[in-house]
């Protein structure tokens, strides 16, 4: 999956990632090295050394970190993992409600598989009454 745009937003502390056309928040608390109000985020930009499939970011401390496209979306499960435990929702039930089998939203869950799409991990976070912000805006002319 390739990262298409990234840019740094110090007032929502988190990395605005472009990832098949839509944006996703990528939180600073859970970057090494983590962006803070004494240590600001200088640069980030697309990595093509990792064949634009995460991005590079530079520290004001002259300090680097790279995340993979892969890492926003194992976030996104992560928290829809987190939520069907704090819940406590019966897989069959919800499976159900998901139109699909249990073994695939076992899949859908698994943190090991990069072979699901963004709907799929977003369709079950609603489902589950999370609010998922996108954000989405005109391109600037080049």
């Amino acid at each position: 999956m390739k990262v298409l745009r990234v840019a740094a937003d110090h007032r929502r502390k988190a990395f605005v990632v472009q990832l098949r056309g839509q944006e996703y928040p990528f939180p600073f608390a859970v970057c090494t090295p983590r962006p803070s109000p004494k240590d600001r985020v200088l640069d980030v930009w697309v990595d093509t050394e990792v064949g634009k499939q995460g991005f590079t970011y530079r520290l004001v401390s002259g300090a680097e970190g790279t995340v993979l496209a892969d890492h926003v979306l194992y976030e996104l499960t992560v928290q829809a993992k987190q939520r069907l435990e704090d819940t406590g929702w019966n897989i069959r039930d919800l499976a159900r409600r998901l139109h699909t089998s249990p073994t695939q939203l076992y899949r859908l869950l698994d943190t090991t598989n990069y072979r699901k799409s963004m709907r799929q991990i977003l369709s079950l976070l609603c489902l589950m009454d999370c609010e998922v912000s996108l954000r989405v805006r005109v391109k600037k002319a080049a």
